[in-house]
């Protein structure tokens, strides 16, 4: 499973970054977690507002941390 958290580095994005990282952790998948920063490459998702998730190249969230508990309802496939 590949994850992408988008965002410039703002405090929002490193939050998002915990969040994603803990889901990972606590479900014991085996994920690869990247940071993007990169404005053109945020864009190429069509994501307009930071901080976004995109697993496995689907946009599931931007413009807003979503709770540990919602990432590990999205990497379950609920």
């Amino acid at each position: 499973m590949d994850i992408e958290v988008l965002g410039t580095g703002c405090a929002k994005c490193k939050k998002l970054e915990e969040n994603v990282r803990g889901a990972v952790a606590e479900l014991g998948i085996e994920a690869t977690v990247t940071k993007v920063e990169d404005i053109a490459k945020i864009m190429e998702h069509g994501v307009m507002s930071t901080p976004g998730v995109v697993i496995d190249g689907v946009v599931k969230g931007e413009g807003r941390i979503p709770s540990q508990q919602e990432i590990k309802n999205w990497l379950q496939g609920k």
